[in-house]
């Protein structure tokens, strides 16, 4: 389930993260508490909380005194913001500048998107 490339209470938050933006866990849903993640992933309960710690300062998760942690209602579209604006940065203006350097044209980069997203593609409709 883990690896070695970053720490394991990252890759929890990141994890759940990626659970809220799939759709997964919805807002307002319960999420295991520290004590039942660290016992089903045989990990320490120390670094669970680390996780959920992180999730609650980003908004991702909140606490109700006494039931235990749930999705933030907006989690997903805050996330999914992020995510775009990651993708936008580290993936499309790389590929942009990279095609400017080699002469490709950029009208040549979006026919080329537009065939690879094909007919039923996604589309903007799906961000409603």
């Amino acid at each position: 389930m883990f690896d070695d490339q970053s720490p394991i209470y990252r890759q929890i938050a990141d994890r759940i993260k990626s659970d809220v933006v799939r759709g997964v866990l919805g807002g307002d849903e319960q999420v295991m508490s520290t004590n039942q993640y660290a016992a089903f992933y045989r990990i320490n309960p120390a670094t669970a909380a680390k996780a959920f710690a992180q999730l609650v300062d980003e908004g991702v998760l909140y606490k109700r005194r006494g039931i235990g942690m749930f999705v933030s209602p907006d989690a997903r579209e805050v996330l999914r913001a992020k995510r775009r604006e990651a993708f936008f940065t580290t993936v499309v203006d790389p590929m942009v500048a990279e095609a400017r350097t080699i002469g490709i044209p950029l009208p040549d980069v979006i026919a080329r998107l537009q065939q690879l997203a094909g007919p039923g593609g996604p589309t903007d409709k799906d961000d409603q």
